[in-house]
Order: C-alpha cells, then sequence, then structure tokens
C-alpha cells in the first residue's frame, strides 16, 4: 500500500506546499519539518521552475525568488536527503513535467525513489500523456497523483480508474490563490469521484482560512494549502517558523 495513504489514517488530512529554495534551501528544510511538527499530515514540495503556468502571483513569485537563489533540482534532492534524515512523513513533489524530462525520468524517478519521495503532481501533465513516466515512477514506488478539476466531469471515471495515492480535486477554475469564497459545487463532484474510486480525495486551490477548510474537510477527505502558507514565508523570509506552526496548527484544528 502508498505510503501517502498514511497521511489519511488518523482523520482529515491537512496538506501544506511550500516552495523548494524559498527563502533559502536551509530553511526549506526547517519549515517542512516545522509544518510536520505543527500537524501537516502530508507535504507538498514545489520544485522551482520559470514558467509555473498554473500558479497564482503569490507562488509565482516564490519560484522567482527560489530561482534567483540558482536552487537547482539536485537541490530540492538534497533538501528531501535531510528531511529524511529526520522524519518519515509522506512528501510529495509539485513539479511541472519540463524540469523532470530534462532531467531524465529514469533517474528523476530513480533518486526519488532512493529518497522517499512519494508521489508527484505534475498539473500540466495531460491525462493522455501521463504513460510518459507512470511506469518509471510505479518502478520506483512513486505514486502519480491524478487531479480533477470542475470541468473534468465528463472525464473522472477515466482519470479515477487508474489514480494512485491520492486525487487531487481542484475546487475553482483558474490559478492557485487565496479566494475568499469558493463556489463550486464540491459536494457533487466528490460524490460523483466516490462513485467510482476509493482512493482518499483532497481539496486545492484557493482555500485559506480555518473557516474554509472546516466546511471542506465535511465534504473530502483532505484539504490543501499552498498560497497562503508561501505567502507566510513571503513575509517573514527566514523568520517564518513560529508564524508557520501558528497557522498550520489553526488550519489542522479545523479540518478535525
Amino acid at each position: 500500500m502508498s505510503k501517502i495513504s498514511n497521511a489519511f489514517k488518523n482523520g482529515k488530512a491537512f496538506i501544506g506546499f511550500l516552495t523548494a529554495g524559498d527563502p533559502t534551501v536551509e530553511k526549506t528544510v526547517e519549515y517542512i519539518l516545522a509544518m510536520e511538527e505543527a500537524g501537516c499530515d502530508l507535504i507538498e514540495i514545489g520544485i522551482p521552475f520559470s514558467d509555473p503556468m498554473a500558479e497564482g502571483v503569490v507562488i509565482q513569485d516564490a519560484n522567482v525568488r527560489a530561482l534567483k537563489h540558482n536552487t537547482t533540482t539536485d537541490d530540492v534532492f538534497e533538501i528531501v536527503r535531510a528531511v529524511r534524515s529526520k522524519t518519515d512523513i509522506p512528501l510529495v513533489f509539485l513539479t511541472y513535467i519540463n524540469p523532470v524530462f530534462f532531467y531524465g525520468y529514469e533517474e528523476f524517478f530513480k533518486k526519488c525513489g532512493e529518497l522517499g519521495i512519494d508521489g508527484i503532481i505534475s498539473p500540466d501533465l495531460p491525462y493522455e500523456e501521463k504513460g510518459e513516466i507512470a511506469d518509471i515512477a510505479r518502478k520506483n514506488d512513486v505514486d502519480v497523483i491524478s487531479l480533477i478539476a470542475p470541468t473534468s466531469k465528463e472525464r473522472i471515471q477515466m482519470i479515477a480508474n487508474d489514480a494512485t495515492g491520492f486525487i487531487y480535486v481542484v475546487s475553482s477554475l483558474g490559478v492557485t490563490g487565496m479566494r475568499s469564497e469558493i463556489k463550486t459545487d464540491l459536494k457533487s463532484i466528490l460524490e460523483d469521484i466516490r462513485d467510482v474510486t476509493d482512493l482518499p480525495l483532497a481539496v486545492g486551490f484557493g482555500i485559506n482560512t480555518p473557516e474554509q477548510a472546516k466546511d471542506i474537510s465535511r465534504l473530502a477527505d483532505g484539504v490543501i494549502v499552498g498560497s497562503a502558507i508561501v505567502k507566510i514565508i513571503e513575509e517573514h523570509g527566514e523568520d517564518a517558523a513560529d508564524a508557520l506552526k501558528e497557522y498550520v496548527s489553526s488550519m489542522k484544528e479545523a479540518c478535525n
């Protein structure tokens, strides 16, 4: 069984995201461990990329900051190595497919397997091209996480049939970013997905307040937050640990 399932075994999962190398490689390690201590059940690590098309301005800016510090994919693997010396919390890469392609699929997933990356989310990898990496990822015990968006209704069964780990349910159309209100009929989408799979369903895009987390956790198995966490890191820089712990703790408490 995928280690990712451990994130969902004790109630509703809170999943946090941060961009590797923002503000520094060393601080990314510290912040991942702080987020786990505060209640994160799974952490997504963003690999910096120059054209993160699914991201809003907050995460775009974090990518720019990390790249200005010359954060490489090898640096991100070193972050994972350091984190894995301290914890076995489920870890997932969020990356566009371009950095993986240029690193080399075989080498990239081999390193993921060796260092303990449990899954990969690639927002720009269409379902029809998932086969490019699926077998290599599986061979290295890495789950390729499927995304289902509000526009995916006719494709739910197809996407869910060979999904592994968990399913990332996109709450809203558009790019990532904090939203004051989530207007999508999530209840209906989640019911449709549950008709065809037993995998955990985690909802992301736009969630940033404990009230939103509480509402969504009533429907879903997990809540994913990225931009609000990245914003805290932007505001506090190398002194963000306490603010991150306070925020993650409040969100985890709301989920349960």
